[in-house]
Order: C-alpha cells, then sequence, then structure tokens
C-alpha cells in the first residue's frame, strides 16, 4: 500500500503544526530531496521570526549540506527576499530558494516556500508532491562525497535597492504612513527604506516577535484591522498599511481608516504600471473582475484572467510577459520582480500615484467602490462542496458561466464566484455589481442561503 504523504505538504508549498506535521529530521529530509528532485547546486535559505524557525533552518540547511549543495544563509527575512535573491543572483550561479515560513498562520506553525533558478515556484504539481513521495519511501541521497558549504550573507541592500528603483522618490511628496508590521518581519525592511523616502511612520506592532503577541498577523481577517485604521484616525495619517508575517501581501487603509479591498488596489496598481508601458499585460483572478477590466481597457491595456493562486498567476505572468498580475488577497506580481509577489513595491507604487496625482486613497479609489461594490470574501464550511457548486449552477445556471477557476457566473448588472480553497477546506464565495449595493446585498443574502 502506497505510504501517506506528509500532512505538511500542500498544494503551493509546505505548512503544518510543529512539530506533529513539520519537525527538523523532516525538514532534513526535504533538504536531501529538493537536492534530489531538483538538482540544485546553490541555494538560498532565510526563515521568518517564528520560534521554531532556527531549528527548522539549520536542519534544512544540514540536509542540504549532506546532499552536496552550497547554501547562502540570509538569516531572518522575507519571502520576497529569497525571491529577490533566487533571480537577482542566478548569474552567480543561485539556482534554488528556500523560506522557512508560514506566513499568516498561528505561532505554531511552519512551514516552507521553495524555488528554483530564476525564481520559479516548487509546487504539488510540479517537483514538490515528487519531493513527499521520496521522504514518504525513504528514497533519499545518500550523503554526498564532497559536503556543501554554508556561507552567512546579507543581501538587504541590494533589495532595498531593487525596490526604491520601483518608483520615482524624488517625485514623492511627505505623507504620514501608519506602517502595521503584525510583529513579523516587515519592520526591518521599513525601518532600511525610511532614510530614503520623505515620510513620516507611525509604527505599530514594529517588533519582530515570533511568539505574535498581538495576534495573527493576517490583515485579511477583518478582526485584524480595527487597530491599524484606529490609529490612522487618531495620528492623522495619509493612509494605513499592514503585512502578513513574511510580508509577501500588504494591506491598505485610506485616511479615513477606512480598509480598501484587495480588488481595487488590483486596479490602481494596474493603472500605474501601464503608465510605465504602455499597452502592457495586466493579469487577474475571476474571484471579482470588473473594475479590473473596465480600468485596464480604458488605459490601453490587455486585461488577462488566470486561476487563482501564486503558482498559476506566476506561470502565465512568463507566458504572456506581462507587466504585473494582482489578486484581490492582497498578492501583487511584477514582471520587474522576477514575476514573483511583493509585499513592498505596491505601497510605495500607491505613494508614488497619490503624490503625482496630489490626491487621497479614498478620492482615488471611492468612485470605484461605488461603481463596482463587492461583498468581501465569505468563506463556508459545507460538508460537500462539489454537490454545493452544482446546486449554485443549477440555480443561476441561465448567466454567463466561465470556469477558470472554480464557478463564476455573470448577468448584466451583478456576478459572482464560488470555489474550493487551495489551502482549506473552505468554499469561498465573492459578489460583484454595478453600482447597485442594494441588489449586491439581496443577491448575497439569496447564495448565502442556498450554500447553507
Amino acid at each position: 500500500m502506497e505510504c501517506p504523504l506528509p500532512a505538511c505538504f500542500k498544494a503551493y508549498d509546505i505548512r503544518g503544526r510543529v512539530p506533529d506535521e513539520l519537525h527538523p529530521q523532516l525538514a532534513r529530509d526535504i533538504g536531501l530531496a529538493f537536492a534530489a528532485v531538483c538538482g540544485v547546486r546553490r541555494v538560498v535559505v532565510g526563515r521568518d521570526i517564528r520560534l521554531s524557525g532556527d531549528d527548522l533552518s539549520r536542519a534544512l540547511i544540514g540536509g542540504l549540506l549532506d546532499a552536496g549543495v552550497d547554501v547562502i544563509d540570509l538569516g531572518i527575512c522575507g519571502t520576497e527576499e529569497i525571491y529577490h535573491a533566487a533571480f537577482s543572483q542566478e548569474g552567480e550561479g543561485v539556482d534554488g530558494g528556500i523560506i522557512v515560513t508560514a506566513s499568516h498562520n498561528p505561532a505554531d506553525y511552519n512551514g516552507m516556500k521553495i524555488v528554483v533558478g530564476g525564481a520559479r515556484p516548487v509546487t504539488g504539481e510540479s517537483a514538490l508532491g515528487e519531493m513527499a513521495r521520496r521522504i514518504c519511501r525513504n528514497e533519499l541521497p545518500a550523503a554526498a562525497a564532497e559536503r556543501g558549504t554554508c556561507s552567512l550573507r546579507s543581501l538587504k541592500e541590494e533589495y532595498v535597492r531593487h525596490l526604491l528603483g520601483s518608483v520615482d522618490t524624488a517625485g514623492l511628496r511627505p505623507m504620514k504612513i501608519v506602517v502595521n508590521s503584525g510583529n513579523g518581519c516587515a519592520g526591518a525592511i521599513v525601518d532600511l527604506l525610511a532614510p530614503q523616502l520623505p515620510m513620516e511612520f507611525v509604527r505599530l506592532h514594529h517588533r519582530p516577535d515570533g511568539t505574535f503577541p498581538n495576534g495573527v498577523p493576517n490583515p485579511l481577517l477583518p478582526e485584524c484591522r480595527a487597530e491599524t485604521s484606529r490609529m490612522v484616525v487618531e495620528t492623522g495619517a495619509d493612509l494605513g498599511i499592514a503585512w502578513d508575517g513574511d510580508f509577501d501581501r500588504c494591506f491598505f487603509w485610506d485616511e479615513h481608516g477606512t480598509f480598501i479591498e484587495g480588488y481595487y488596489i488590483v486596479g490602481l496598481l494596474a493603472l500605474e504600471m501601464l503608465a510605465k508601458e504602455k499597452g502592457g499585460k495586466i493579469l487577474y483572478d475571476p474571484r471579482l473582475t470588473w473594475n479590473t477590466e473596465e480600468l485596464v481597457r480604458a488605459a490601453g491595456g490587455v486585461p488577462v484572467m488566470t486561476r487563482t493562486g501564486h503558482a498559476f498567476i506566476k506561470e502565465r505572468m512568463r507566458l504572456e510577459d506581462a507587466v504585473y498580475g494582482g489578486e484581490m488577497s492582497a498578492h501583487h506580481y511584477f514582471r520587474d520582480f522576477g514575476y514573483c509577489d511583493s509585499g513592498m513595491i505596491p505601497w510605495l507604487l500607491v505613494c508614488s500615484l497619490l503624490s503625482r496625482r496630489q490626491t487621497t486613497l479614498s478620492a482615488l479609489v471611492g468612485e470605484r467602490m461605488r461603481a463596482f461594490p463587492v461583498s468581501g470574501e465569505i468563506n463556508f464550511r459545507v460538508a460537500d462542496a462539489d454537490a454545493v457548486i452544482r446546486a449554485v449552477e443549477d440555480t443561476y445556471g441561465q448567466g454567463d458561466i466561465d470556469r477558470t477557476d472554480g464557478l463564476s457566473i455573470a448577468f448584466a448588472d451583478w456576478r459572482f464566484n464560488i470555489r474550493k480553497s487551495n489551502t482549506e477546506p473552505l468554499l469561498r464565495l465573492n459578489v460583484e455589481a454595478r453600482g447597485d449595493k442594494a441588489l449586491l446585498e439581496g443577491k448575497l443574502a439569496e447564495l448565502r442561503q442556498l450554500i447553507r
């Protein structure tokens, strides 16, 4: 009988509870398996601020070294710092990267995100599944005749220089910005950027702390938004920004402390990138689409719909040579950042846009929010997800159907997408309308009743 694969191996990455699902021995085996399956010879490794990260990182590096792989240890860093190292150091022989992180999960979780040369993702549909099978069968390579070498190195200076190159810093106007790092890794980068920017930063939960004393760093959850909102109002800030633990996603609040759905930020960033490259291709996911499509076409760009999920988007970005791709979940991908997602470049671009237009974030997005009101993503736990989706299609199947990712159905004045999560046992629903909030709320109530 086939042995069960390690539970921490997911569709896009490795993630699980420590030590039940992920522990140092498994981390060492992952290093051996990565070397065997992907043939890497020089790998960058880093870790976020979780308390288990040091032991797991040390074991992972031990496995890579035993396989004869040379390792550059970046120490504590964000996920996108590994991406940056993987594509910027490719000419120096770097052909892989691993960040030990569980992103926005609770403190007792940890995991890994893995890339190969040029920061191309390793996923369950590529080499990640084969790595899991080899670990399960104990088909791991014997120690190499010559053990790899490990060097400690910081690439933060090069990474920060790349970030600053994404905007015209001379054109930025002074602003007051609330920055909430959620006790994750973002604060260190803000501190490196600050001397180069005309900004006053109000720092919230800035100190890295892997116990997450102020709660899980996941601003996608409504309960994690109030503190940033309150601080924006109390300090009279121009905007608020918060990140998840490994800061590959960033979230925005306007000057009134109002949280801005990531959907509307996708439209803003698309305009900013198209201002730099007329006629460029913009990728977006099927969950919410109308605002992005309208803005991109009006700006002379080409909107391209793609499946949700970083691996699919990065692959399609390369295929289309797209200048930018955005997900409503606050992942933003840039061709000039190795086609990878960054949580730092988006807020720099938004500040650049606010500076040039001499306006506020609420003014930039308010009209779009009224034109295309949305439900926000609503999650449902159901016994049989496929049966629910079939029932939804039976009820609304007279609309225009798209199956790019899950089930999308559009009518003249409203549309929705329902899909199974790639990472959790959930159904995710998003609804939008054309300028009619009452219609949106009515259709959302119908769908809630049907799903439940």
